[in-house]
């Protein structure tokens, strides 16, 4: 298309006396580069596939959460220890 898009702009220079035929060429210029762009974005999709729906891509597991099998859940347990009195300077707990 952009070499039919040059030829049209050289031949609408080139050609004289300039009559009806340059309106058309340079229409065909400036309109070229926009049926361009509609037919490589339509020929983009016409490889695609159906629309498939997102639940289909979700895995198949159950909503409730299983139990191990020792029959207890695993537990998290959280220690906490007291704070750390601030050391004075001559090495010794404040």
């Amino acid at each position: 298309m952009m070499a039919i898009r040059v030829a049209c702009f050289l031949l609408m220079v080139v050609i004289t006396p300039y009559g009806w035929y340059t309106w058309v060429l340079g229409g065909a210029a400036v309109v070229l580069p926009y049926i361009a762009v509609v037919l490589a974005n339509v020929g983009s999709d016409v490889s695609r596939a159906a629309v498939e729906p997102p639940e289909r891509a979700l895995p198949a597991t159950a909503s409730v959460p299983t139990q191990p099998t020792a029959g207890r859940a695993p537990v998290l347990r959280i220690e906490e220890t007291h704070s750390i009195a601030p050391r004075r300077e001559d090495g010794g707990e404040a």
